[in-house]
């Protein structure tokens, strides 16, 4: 009557706990599932190792190596886990005599749930991480002596030739992507790296900026002076045509693209995604960069010369699309004269609007840096009022 029956439990004796071993954590079976080839793992170790296996979107069998071109749907193995449920109550764990244990110095396999074995590929990729990282250091202290001088250079156009090249400093290739814990070591390393690259990028971007400011200034210092009468400033003139996929609709344009008027009906253009829908404006075929000058005649009560990157804003009413209340454009409301003139220097960021009679009065003047071509421009905003780019000889 003392006694107690164990029918349902599997005598030790008659195991092979091998059989009952997942083949990849070599630990009893968790979750048993057996994969079409017929081999069987616990479902957390064949669902890591797919996901690690380098060749994404083939899957194969750790063990016989069939390949399987859509990943297998991992079912319930209900036998063995039945199995491994009895295994469990008599406390029994697989761990086969025959394979090498990792000791102190070894790296441990990531998989093993258990003792923890030697899977020698990961020690020479890790060996081989170190070395790629030791030389990216090297190559790295190198650059930062280089980079040191280039800062002091004096010479700021060598600099702008050379920024280009550093600039497109990147994160190493090298980080390590293995399938181990890495050492602290390898950690320290690749967070130097890293912050040696932040550290590098910094030190562009200051110089950067501070070069580009000092070859502004040397650029204006070293621009051409303004010419002074109206002959000088023909010297610089450009034929201005009108592009007809700009103008609303309500301003209609001569036959030579030169002239643009205000009126009351509604020209035949066809939809353009250049053509402004809000501001009665219309813009220049011509890119402008260099020395410049034209001028403008005007007639009626509001007109405004202006000149605008090609990317201003064309839908609406909004300040983005209007000349002169937005960073894409720059515009002067014309006074009582009836003819201005106006003159840019693109690479010196000078633009100058001229009152043109005898002599040659400047109205205004813009000082900046523009960083795209320029197109000029013609607001008129009364039906019948007109503007139109004079001829200039």
């Amino acid at each position: 009557s003392d006694c107690v029956c164990h029918s349902n439990r599997v005598p030790e004796d008659q195991l092979d706990h091998q059989s009952f071993s997942c083949p990849i954590c070599l630990s009893l079976l968790r979750h048993p599932v057996t994969i079409p080839c017929g081999h069987s793992y616990c479902m957390n170790c064949i669902k890591n190792c797919w996901i690690q296996q380098p060749q994404r979107g083939i899957h194969s069998c750790p063990q016989c190596r069939q390949l399987f071109r859509q990943r297998p749907v991992l079912k319930k193995n209900i036998m063995l886990a039945a199995l491994m449920a009895q295994l469990k109550k008599t406390g029994v764990q697989a761990a086969p005599a025959d394979h090498c244990y990792a000791g102190p110095e070894d790296v441990a396999c990531d998989f093993c749930s258990g003792r923890k074995l030697i899977q020698e590929t990961e020690v020479s990729r890790v060996k081989e991480l170190q070395e790629k990282l030791e030389q990216e250091i090297t190559e790295l202290r190198r650059k930062d002596g280089e980079l040191e001088q280039l800062s002091n250079s004096e010479d700021h156009i060598h600099f702008l030739h050379s920024y280009p090249s550093w600039s497109a400093l990147s994160e190493s290739p090298h980080s390590p992507r293995i399938n181990t814990r890495p050492l602290r070591y390898f950690e320290d390393v690749a967070a130097a790296v890293s912050e040696l690259g932040d550290k590098l990028q910094g030190v562009l971007k200051d110089k950067w900026t501070d070069v580009s400011l000092r070859v502004t200034e040397v650029e204006v210092l070293l621009s051409q002076p303004e010419p002074k009468s109206r002959a000088d400033f023909l010297k610089h003139s450009r034929k201005i045509t009108l592009d007809p996929n700009t103008p609303i609709t309500q301003l209609s344009l001569s036959e030579g693209g030169r002239k643009v008027t205000v009126t009351d009906q509604h020209q035949p253009y066809s939809d353009h995604p250049e053509r402004f829908t809000g501001w009665f404006q219309v813009l220049s075929r011509e890119s402008l960069t260099g020395c410049c000058y034209w001028e403008v005649e005007w007639r009626g009560r509001a007109v405004s010369i202006a000149v605008a990157y090609r990317n201003i804003s064309r839908a609406g009413w909004g300040n983005d699309c209007g000349f002169g209340y937005n960073d894409r454009s720059w515009a002067l409301d014309c006074p009582e004269s009836s003819r201005v003139g106006v003159y840019l220097d693109h690479r010196a960021g000078i633009l100058s609007f001229y009152s043109v009679s005898d002599t040659m009065t400047l109205l205004h003047r813009v000082r900046t840096r523009f960083t795209q071509p320029l197109h000029a421009g013609l607001c008129v905003y009364n039906t019948g009022d007109a503007a139109e780019f004079s001829s200039l000889k």
